[in-house]
């Protein structure tokens, strides 16, 4: 009787993790009525995240018609400038989330109950989360038209499926999404690294690359390497699907050591917390310095990411003197389609003729506590583990302008900059703010909170600091219209606007003395009113827009139109 009750319970137990990894492939249909074309992929590495979608081309067109993938209710509808645009999220009775981004305008039913809000808020940046069950959508019912909104390059459809219990991101590949993908994955090139004291690669203590040729089989064979010490190994590529040129991230990696799986990653799911433990995947160093993307086949310091099947010795290979190894790398989609190279390791010490150049100063940071520093004209204060390692941190005091280091180093958290401003007069206090300088020493705002005489930002970028002051108020212009014209035949009613130093934090515009909403697109510094929203009774309509940027300067535009 108990043989028999474990046998039942353990076979529901492996019934229970099938289905865990079991995604249903016939529920949902596709969002868009157009073949599948990606523009990027689910994991891929981006500024200090994965990417937690797909990105479908759309015929670089907007206002394709957008479906429901299957029956559910809108959890939440946000509209911003940045981020995902306009966004829409429905919760369907099997688990999951689909999350539809940067979008042209809502469906037919969901466009007025936004407009409906935002005219009560006299905001066009809303955020909603509709009562259960108040807006219910069927499997593919018109919910949106894809666009270019938000934080987006081009037109596309951002498409996600998450856990509704976690909000997880999941690979929506899994779910049976058709894309046509024949092609390997694109190796461009491979790096040995020396992680231990005294670990050597052709005799250098530096990161090395390594040189390889395509066999005829068309896996790779790389130049053999001599090693000692605790070395790892990197590499930079991409993801091809067919019908695209887009480079595109890769699904899974794996590197064996004598037949021995040492690293074995994917990007089946992951979650937001850990995303921006990318700065630890990648040689963020060599990133910040030639802006390309290393993935490091090995557990990095600080390295808290979940996508690991197999980790073993951290991917870490300890090569012995006289001992030979044979090094395998596989890149992987999500059709099977895969790329190899081979790389032999022959343990050899060997005297190290080129040495890495190790910066030192007289501030070493150790990551896990907090630190706090007085650079004369600001403070500096990290948390505890702002940092995923200790290090030697380069610091500069000035009057006006202080660096923090330089920007190779990450930041997982926020640390605070805070400038003592009470040599400037009150008058003066208004027009300032703290900038971080570029490379070529031009001065962005950076958000700044004034508190008397304490200015303060928040930020997880090192790099040089300083006041700025801007007494120039923003630019406004028609785009479309002139002064006293007639428009009976427009749609829609546009103007440029645009700041010159600290940016545009804030506009109004009012028709005839009543508040209206104009859509604000950063990318083309575009503000934008359609006349279906109001019905004008006056042929005399005047329009008056206010424009602040992030120091309170200000600017009105007033003009005067007819329409009938």
């Amino acid at each position: 009787m108990m043989n028999r009750i474990s046998f039942v319970l353990l076979l529901f137990f492996s019934l229970s993790v099938f289905a865990q990894e079991n995604y249903p492939k016939d529920v949902f249909r596709p969002p868009l009525d157009i073949p599948i074309i990606l523009a990027g992929t689910f994991g891929e590495l981006r500024s200090n995240h994965f990417h937690a979608g797909v990105d479908i081309k759309t015929k670089q067109r907007q206002g394709l018609p957008v479906y429901a993938i299957g029956d559910g209710i809108v959890t939440r509808i946000k509209v911003s400038l940045y981020g995902y645009g306009k966004v829409i999220y429905i919760a369907h009775p099997n688990g999951y989330t689909s999350v539809y981004g940067h979008l042209q305008k809502f469906g037919p039913d969901i466009e007025p109950y936004i407009k409906n809000i935002q005219y009560q808020k006299k905001s066009y940046e809303v955020e909603v989360f509709p009562d259960y069950g108040e807006v219910k959508v069927k499997k593919g019912e018109v919910i949106a038209y894809s666009g270019n909104t938000g934080g987006s390059a081009g037109p596309h459809l951002h498409f996600e499926i998450r856990k509704s219990v976690n909000e997880k991101p999941t690979n929506p590949l899994l779910f049976g999404l058709e894309v046509r993908d024949a092609t390997n994955p694109i190796l461009q090139k491979v790096y040995a690294y020396p992680l231990s004291e005294g670990a050597q690669i052709n005799q250098q203590n530096t990161k090395v690359q390594i040189n390889y040729t395509r066999q005829v089989d068309g896996t790779y064979l790389a130049n053999p390497i001599s090693a000692s010490g605790t070395i790892g190994f990197g590499f930079s590529g991409f993801d091809r699907q067919d019908l695209a040129a887009n480079k595109n991230g890769i699904y899974a990696v794996q590197l064996l050591v004598n037949g021995a799986v040492y690293v074995d990653y994917d990007f089946e799911a992951f979650s937001f917390a850990e995303s921006r433990y990318i700065n630890t995947l990648i040689d963020y160093e060599h990133y910040s310095k030639y802006n390309q993307r290393i993935q490091q086949c090995f557990q990095a310091p600080g390295n808290q990411l979940s996508i690991y099947n197999t980790l073993k010795n951290k991917g870490k290979l300890v090569v012995k003197e006289g001992l030979s190894y044979s090094v395998e790398l596989l890149l992987k989609d999500l059709e099977g389609n895969t790329t190899k190279i081979v790389i032999p390791v022959e343990g050899k010490k060997e005297a190290v003729k080129i040495k890495k150049e190790s910066l030192k100063t007289d501030t070493f940071v150790i990551a896990k506590k907090p630190n706090n520093y007085n650079l004369g004209a600001a403070k500096v204060y990290f948390p505890a583990n702002t940092f995923y390692k200790d290090f030697y941190i380069d610091l500069k005091k000035g009057n006006d302008t202080v660096t923090i280091h330089n920007s190779s180093v990450p930041a997982h958290r926020n640390f605070t900059i805070t400038f003592d401003v009470s040599k400037y007069t009150k008058e003066e206090q208004k027009q300032l703010f703290i900038a971080r300088l570029d490379k070529k020493r031009r001065p962005s705002y950076a958000s700044t909170y004034k508190r008397g005489n304490i200015f303060t930002t928040r930020t997880r970028n090192l790099g040089t600091y300083t006041l700025a002051k801007d007494t120039i108020a923003p630019k406004i212009r028609a785009k479309n219209f002139k002064e006293k014209q007639w428009l009976n035949n427009y749609s829609y009613l546009s103007l440029y606007i645009s700041d010159d130093l600290s940016g545009i934090k804030s506009y109004t515009a009012t028709l005839n003395g009543e508040w209206i909403l104009m859509e604000y697109e950063t990318k083309k510094n575009t503000l934008t009113y359609n006349f279906d929203d109001k019905i004008l009774d006056k042929k005399q309509c005047e329009l008056k827009v206010t424009v602040t940027d992030n120091v309170g300067n200000s600017n009105t535009f007033t003009r005067t139109f007819y329409r009938k």
